[in-house]
């Protein structure tokens, strides 16, 4: 062993390459010794006293690229990079033997030390798992905490990222004048891709290509990517290309491959997304084209190995890793839609890295809540972090080493919180998806249930942290993931029990309940979390969302009455089953609370009307055309009456507006005969298509209906 005191060791900086570093190192050694350190140059020092010395190494051949080793003999510790920040990496490490930890950008732990010790004769080469590390969360933003933790940045190393047609081939300037640049799609030009085959095409992304690689000097990679949707071409040269090379891919890679010789010393990378997620087929890949895999429909719960059918996943993963180079990973780690809803998937991420490393993938992204601080991000970016440098790091012992440095006295209680939350995950077998939400896993491991289990342990933690103003708040930020829970689904349980007019009789109850969204907005704010979705609601415009769906309680005469479905809703979306139509509770913009849904097909739904005198059927659709959900063409209302349905009235409306905005579109049908029927049935037409600027291939209208009521006017 060496034993190290401050007095005793000095610094030893080999070069002017490795100054840097040596100020680094004493930097954080003065911190937690009593004692300063010293730094010398090699040249000039005589000394028996332990040293550690630091070294750019200038042999290629002995170190990859983002490779470090640490060595000891007698008296000295060498820590030796091929450059700085490989260097530091190694300073970091050593740093992290001694008990330094660096839980996010703004938290760290610097232990108070009178001596170190370092086996002598050690020596150890450090390589990464994969070659690229990038994690997209919210302290890898900052460089040192990405220096720490040995982490790539995708905003720095990208020339131009991720979907890029459009930033590359204008539609705005170009869609109306060249409508033969861009894709050819069910049997009209599309401006939401472009024709892999035009040579113009080619002509002028090749020119922008130019000018972004010219203007970024320093980036490792350049994105050519289909966009965010599912458009590709099918004219007659790109159609003969998919059908040779097995799909949609075909025509993609047949571009890029030009692309790719064209600029032979450039890294080009692509995604392998929706309808280029499989490997083509008889074409050879260029060596400068690097493909990112993103398997972004997948169960987040289980580990992949452990997926029952997983063979095709299995299958398209092995034919990837058979006909590029350069297979990257895009890992998908949090729910996009909440990003405060608990998301139980730490489990996982062990055995999916050892998975991805043995099926020969080189480089991972893992996109996470951005810079959002969302559900439990710092144990989420230190596990993840610490796992893509080293796949065989021991996540439970990094995971209890985390809490403790992180949470202190309440650390016990987050750990049973995270235990059970993964227990109750597992028990239920709930399929984890990136975009779900609390009000689907409210039967599974958001239970009332376990809901009431969570809210104990977290009320121990804040006990626990009570005479820590610091950790206090943190533990504040678990408990707003709980309140939020609490707050969709009594959006979701309305009237009945648990839900957000279950006491309206209470006059008190709802101001209550109001204050407290309203103290959650702010104590969002305060933590820094400005939007809690992907799709970028503020914590404010939660608070006014939440003052718009307490107008939603109603009351009609048409309450809790007999109903069935004649036409089965969609298994995702029948939310309550019939009763949710007869609930006393309008839907609001978020198809999950008080919708009930309809794919490719016409509701038709049976009412029974107890007799009731009544002249008016309101009833509201949803428009959200990003979800393809329209609004119905015609509703219709029939009465039963000697053994056979007669129509009674029918609204019909044209809506063909092209807009992205979702709305809410009302109906009201009136007659004085419905009060001669004892049973009612609602027809809904579908649209039979999709509007043509959102038709895609294998997708259907969606028609979604909220409440069924009836007054006399």
């Amino acid at each position: 062993m060496t034993n190290t005191k401050g007095h005793e060791v000095i610094i030893i900086s080999s070069s002017d390459e490795t100054n840097k570093a040596a100020t680094l190192l004493k930097n954080y050694l003065d911190k937690a010794f009593n004692d300063p350190f010293h730094i010398q140059t090699k040249n000039v020092i005589h000394t028996s006293n332990s040293k550690i010395v630091l070294e750019i190494n200038t042999d290629e051949k002995k170190i990859d690229s983002d490779s470090f080793i640490i060595k000891s003999d007698d008296t000295a510790i060498y820590l030796i990079g091929n450059n700085e920040k490989t260097l530091r990496y190694a300073i970091y490490t050593l740093l992290e033997t001694w008990g330094f930890r660096r839980y996010t950008s703004k938290d760290s732990y610097i232990p108070k030390l009178k001596e170190v010790n370092f086996l002598k004769n050690f020596h150890k080469t450090y390589s990464p798992s994969f070659e690229y590390r990038a994690l997209f969360y919210p302290d890898c933003y900052d460089e040192d905490f990405r220096d720490w933790h040995k982490l790539d940045w995708h905003i720095q190393d990208f020339g131009i990222w991720g979907h890029s047609f459009y930033k590359l081939l204008s539609a705005k300037e170009y869609f109306k004048t060249n409508p033969t640049f861009f894709a050819y799609y069910e049997g009209k030009r599309n401006a939401e891709s472009l024709c892999m085959t035009n040579d113009t095409v080619f002509d002028i992304v090749s020119k922008k290509m130019s000018e972004i690689i010219n203007q970024n000097p320093d980036a490792r990679f350049f994105s050519i990517s289909q966009n965010d949707n599912f458009v590709y071409c099918e004219c007659d040269k790109c159609k003969t290309l998919n059908e040779k090379h097995g799909g949609p891919q075909g025509s993609l890679y047949y571009f890029l491959n030009r692309i790719a010789r064209q600029f032979p010393k450039t890294k080009i990378t692509t995604l392998a997304y929706l309808q280029t997620y499989q490997a083509p087929i008889n074409l050879k890949i260029q060596s400068n084209i690097y493909t990112l895999f993103c398997p972004i429909e997948m169960n987040r719960g289980k580990a992949i190995e452990e997926i029952p059918d997983n063979k095709t996943f299995l299958d398209i993963l092995n034919k990837w890793s058979t006909v590029t180079e350069h297979l990257y990973l895009w890992d998908y780690t949090v729910e996009f839609t909440n990003y405060l809803s608990p998301f139980p998937n730490f489990q996982t991420f062990s055995e999916n890295y050892k998975f991805y490393e043995q099926n020969n993938i080189k480089g991972i992204f893992v996109q996470g809540y951005a810079d959002i601080p969302g559900d439990l991000y710092e144990l989420r970016q230190y596990i993840l972090a610490k796992l893509i440098w080293d796949t065989n790091t021991n996540v439970e012992t990094l995971t209890n080493d985390f809490l403790n440095g992180f949470y202190g006295n309440a650390a016990p209680f987050v750990k049973k919180y995270i235990d059970l939350l993964i227990q109750n995950q597992e028990k239920s077998n709930r399929y984890l998806d990136i975009y779900t939400n609390p009000i689907d896993s409210r039967n599974t491991f958001l239970s009332l249930e376990a809901m009431d289990q969570y809210d104990q342990i977290i009320s121990l933690a804040e006990t626990a942290s009570v005479n820590d103003p610091v950790i206090a708040k943190r533990i504040l930020k678990l408990r707003l993931s709980l309140e939020y829970v609490y707050f969709e689904q009594s959006k979701f349980y309305g009237k009945d029990k648990h839900g957000m007019f279950a006491d309206k009789n209470k006059e008190d109850q709802g101001k209550r309940l109001r204050e407290r969204v309203l103290q959650f907005s702010k104590n969002c704010n305060d933590l820094g979390i400005y939007e809690i979705s992907e799709g970028g609601l503020t914590p404010n415009q939660y608070y006014e969302e939440w003052l718009a769906i307490e107008k939603n309680y109603i009351t009609h005469l048409g309450e809790k009455y007999p109903i069935r479905f004649l036409t089965p809703p969609s298994e995702e979306n029948k939310g309550k089953g019939s009763y949710g139509l007869v609930d006393g509770m309008e839907g609001y913009k978020d198809p999950a609370i008080n919708w009930i849904g309809w794919y490719g097909n016409n509701p038709k739904i049976e009412l029974s009307t107890q007799k009731t005198n009544f002249n008016s059927i309101k009833i509201n659709t949803l428009n959200d055309p990003r979800h393809w959900i329209f609004n119905p063409k015609k509703i219709s209302i029939y009465g039963f009456k000697n053994h056979k349905w007669q129509l009674i009235t029918q609204l019909e409306k044209n809506d063909g507006i092209e807009s992205t905005e979702v709305t809410i579109e009302p109906w009201e049908l009136q007659s004085s005969k419905f009060k001669n029927y004892n049973l009612l049935k609602i027809e809904v037409e579908n649209l039979k298509e999709l509007p043509y600027w959102r038709n895609r291939k294998n997708k259907k209208p969606m028609v979604m209906i909220d409440e069924i009521e009836l007054y006399n006017e």
